[in-house]
């Protein structure tokens, strides 16, 4: 078998205090510097919540040898087996390999199984209760098809910028909102017995050089990934508060991401990993790395990864930084016993946690790699020709919740004259591209990477087969018979003169769908490499609105987009009378913008602000390097000053330049709401302790041999091609094992100081339960205020609570409490109730190292956007 070397990288270096998650320094030619941060944190076995899986997890790995150990850890390599990736298993004990699949939206390379409405567009419902429903609904497709870890939810992207590639697969760009939503979702995929899998964590905000081998491909000579670079507060306070909210849900692991963050790679980023995550935040579970995201052995092993994905360095190599060097690497010291243990531990912790057992673990029965019934276990290879695929159906009643989560998360941005809801209007129009069909049907492009037909879902892994695909056409068509309406459709952008004579026709209600796509980045799709080249609407769909609304005085567009695009050509148009943003929808396109259109659910809300332009929104993606050929420097200068809160400042009233079109938050509903009494009660919580003491020292599991004899690939086992072992090739010598020329230097010569230590550790004082001090989640005051429904029309209503942190250097206002309240009766009058706790206060202290509560002046507002607040009062 091949082997790579276990060299740690040159972004590991010493000397530096552990404090700042960021410095820069003469020796890194003035580029941000991410500091070390050892040892890695080991589990803890009183973590509330945890307690109970770790026990099961000490026994269990308690009885594990060292090969299995690794086995545990190690990915097969790419196409090794039928997902997209598995570990290997511990047959001994009757557990086989752990399976990895995507995603966010439902389940990848599979057959019979539900695709869901986008994140971002069920973060537009603002519905918790949806957000808990999607997740067990998604948990449970991947639990009957055998899958043990959903590679989602994804909340990095957070959406620092606007065109970013994959934006949609996170539920909105405010770190409050993204992190409730997050752990609604973790909840209800851990309660259908699946592990979810946070990522990309962190600072993952844009496509374009997150790769270097990618980049290199689209013609861009870099060596290294681009380099995120974030200063202490603001990655605390906006970028890793929502992975705070998945891990105070009880997570089972986190994926870490391809790029650098402060010249550090994500997955070997011992600030990052060991210090913010797992000693900070006290994450028991376990971190695996995106694909091909593991750049050394034993550096990553000590820096907090605990899973490498695929496996081999490189697809399809056969090549691996662990499997057989990380068996080395444990025997020679240079990785500690105790580190692999607590892999293992983490790994088995959170499968336990969900409720699994090894006796009860399900068969896969599908495969990534073929949809025909037999194929080859082992595609790498072509290996052990069988049934690999039992066609499962999955998806159960799930179709009345992806109706009803695209209905709801489609936000009525204007609705003058009454235009909507629809009343069995003469004639409909339908105009656009996007209102029909792809014509290679709905999987027709690989992992969606094209813009045919309704634009349903984003492009790249986070993607799902389509089992159907409802156009709007032929949902809309349905309804017209029902009522007695007269229906045509042109489903091109480019038929003009045939647009033209349906929709200047007397009576004529003029439907028109535009969209405007992105994805992840190995997709180049119409020169968009991931991240979007412009704002503007694809296929010329500006021009279409313009035309259509030119000659019909009943305009109504639909925009089934990845997030904002430049409407200020055409909103406020009197012949366009109503406009609607309907995310990507998944699979019930069609009957959710038609249950919209007629009124039948309450639209929501935007989980972004619609600025007049792109450069409105003070960032951008980073198109070309700007560092040579090394890593693309991409500097968070803006802080926590992103999307509404950016624009709060630079254009804070409606009438500034720049300002937003729609703001955060913003969504019409069927009627019209007054909010009054707005009652504020202090409560009482203890004073904050920061925390002390020391962790236990690190546990292990078992002694192993060092006789190299035993660790050799075994004779009763054929060696499968490409596929990565624990196995040694030859006894002869660790280093002849290797293959590695600097086999034989000790981890104290390239190790950071303090990599290998197992003894107690000071806890960390923003430490100490599962996201951070406990304290943190005290109540400080509880908000209420009343909302009246004031017009004619049953609606629901999403109430928005922000407060001001006070002090030099703030936004002016930030998101800490949302609801839906659903079904409210003309002249019904409901409570809102929101309590904010002292994180939702707090700010990050960069020289304690610790969240306070300023002296500064603090108030909080309700209503119904970020921009229309019409309660306000002091937080004494």
């Amino acid at each position: 078998m091949k082997t790579a070397p276990l060299v740690a990288a040159a972004f590991l270096a010493t000397g530096l205090d552990a404090s700042p998650l960021v410095a820069r320094n003469d020796s890194n030619d003035g580029l941000a510097y991410s500091p070390p941060v050892y040892p890695s944190p080991w589990m803890d076995p009183n973590a509330q919540g945890w307690e109970e899986a770790y026990i099961k997890a000490r026994d269990f790995v308690s009885q594990l040898t060292l090969l299995e150990k690794v086995n545990i850890t190690t990915g097969v390599g790419w196409m090794g087996e039928r997902c997209v990736g598995n570990v290997g298993g511990v047959p001994r004990l009757g557990l086989r390999g752990f399976c990895m699949q995507d995603g966010p939206l439902g389940i990848r390379f599979s057959d019979y199984n539900s695709a869901f409405p986008a994140s971002i567009t069920a973060g537009a419902t603002f519905s918790k209760h949806l957000l808990r429903d999607r997740g067990f609904k998604l948990g449970s497709e991947q639990r009957d098809k055998g899958t043990d870890v959903l590679l989602g939810p994804a909340l990095g992207a957070l959406g620092r910028m606007p065109l970013a590639g994959r934006n949609w697969e996170g539920f909105g760009v405010d770190p409050y909102m993204m992190g409730q939503m997050t752990g609604a979702v973790v909840e209800g995929i851990q309660n259908a017995g699946v592990i979810a899998c946070a990522k990309h964590y962190i600072a993952n905000e844009q496509e374009h050089f997150r790769q270097s081998g990618e980049a290199v491909g689209y013609g861009f000579d870099i060596a290294e990934a681009l380099s995120s670079n974030i200063d202490d507060k603001t990655m605390h306070e906006v970028y890793n508060w929502p992975f705070v909210d998945a891990v105070h849900a009880g997570v089972g692991s986190i994926m870490c991401s391809y790029q650098q963050i402060n010249n550090s790679y994500g997955c070997q980023n011992s600030a990052t990993l060991n210090g913010l995550l797992k000693g900070e935040m006290g994450f028991q579970g376990f971190v695996l790395s995106d694909w091909q995201a593991q750049h050394t052995g034993a550096a990553s092993a000590v820096a907090g990864l605990d899973m490498t994905m695929p496996g081999d360095t490189s697809f399809n190599t056969g090549v691996s930084y662990w499997g057989s060097n990380l068996t080395l690497a444990v025997l020679n010291g240079t990785v500690p016993e105790y580190r692999l243990d607590d892999m293992a531990m983490r790994i088995m912790a959170s499968y336990f946690k969900v409720g699994r057992t090894v006796e009860t673990q399900p068969e896969i029965n599908f495969s990534s790699w073929t949809r025909e019934t037999f194929g080859y276990l082992h595609p790498a290879s072509q290996e052990n020709w069988q049934q690999v695929n039992f066609q499962v159906d999955v998806r159960g009643d799930h179709a009345h919740h992806i109706r009803e989560t695209a209905a709801k998360g489609t936000v009525l941005l204007k609705n003058n004259y009454d235009a909507l809801p629809l009343k069995k209007p003469k004639f409909v129009a339908v105009i656009g591209d996007d209102a029909g069909p792809n014509s290679a049907g709905p999987n027709g492009c690989s992992d969606r990477g094209c813009l045919d037909g309704v634009n349903a879902m984003g492009w790249g892994s986070g993607t799902s087969e389509f089992p159907y695909l409802i156009t709007p056409d032929s949902a809309l068509q349905q309804q017209a018979i029902q009522d007695g309406t007269r229906y045509e459709s042109v489903l091109s952008n480019y038929e003009w003169d045939k647009a033209k004579a349906l929709v200047s026709q007397p009576d004529a209600t003029a439907i028109v769908f535009v969209a405007a796509a992105s994805g992840e980045g190995y997709l180049n799709v119409d020169g968009n490499m991931g991240d979007r080249n412009n704002m503007t609407l694809w296929k010329n769909g500006n021009e279409l609105i313009k035309n259509v609304s030119s000659v019909n005085p009943n305009t109504i567009v639909v925009m089934h987009t990845v997030g904002p695009v430049e409407v200020a050509e055409w909103h406020d148009n009197p012949n366009v009378t109503a406009i609607l943003w309907a995310g990507l929808p998944g699979q019930e396109a069609g009957n959710s913008i038609t249950d919209i259109l007629y009124g039948k659910h309450s639209p929501g809300r935007s989980p972004f602000t619609w600025g007049p332009n792109r450069e409105s929104y003070g960032v951008d993606v980073l198109y070309e390097p700007n560092n040579g050929n090394g890593a693309p420097q991409q500097d968070f200068t803006e802080g926590a000053f992103i999307d509404y809160r950016h624009f709060d400042k630079v254009a804070p009233n409606k009438g500034d330049e720049g300002a937003p079109i729609y703001e955060y938050g913003f969504g019409l509903s069927w009627s019209a709401f007054e909010y009054t009494d707005l009652v504020i009660t202090p409560r009482s919580p203890q004073p904050y302790q920061p925390t002390v003491g020391q962790t236990i020292a690190a546990p292990s599991f078992g002694n192993y041999s060092d006789d190299l004899n035993e660790y050799t690939f075994p004779d009763d086992i054929r060696r499968i091609d490409q596929f990565i072992y624990p196995y040694l090739d030859t006894a002869e010598s660790g280093e002849a094992a290797s293959g590695d020329r600097n086999y034989g230097s000790t981890a104290e010569e390239f190790l950071p100081a303090g990599a290998t230590d197992g003894s107690r550790q000071p806890l960390k004082a923003a430490s100490g339960a599962n996201g951070g001090n406990r304290q943190l989640w005290d109540v400080m005051y509880e908000v209420q205020a009343t909302i009246t429904n004031t017009g004619a029309a049953m609606s629901d209503e999403v109430p928005q609570l922000y407060v001001s942190l006070g002090g030099e250097g703030e936004p002016v206002r930030v998101l800490r409490g949302f609801d839906r309240i659903e079904r409210i009766a003309p002249g019904q009058s409901v409570q809102f109730i929101s309590q904010i706790t002292r994180r939702d206060l707090s700010n990050w202290d960069t020289v304690r190292q610790n969240w306070v509560i300023t002296d500064a002046p603090k108030q909080v507002w309700v209503g119904s956007s970020s921009r229309n607040l019409p309660l306000v009062g002091d937080l004494k």
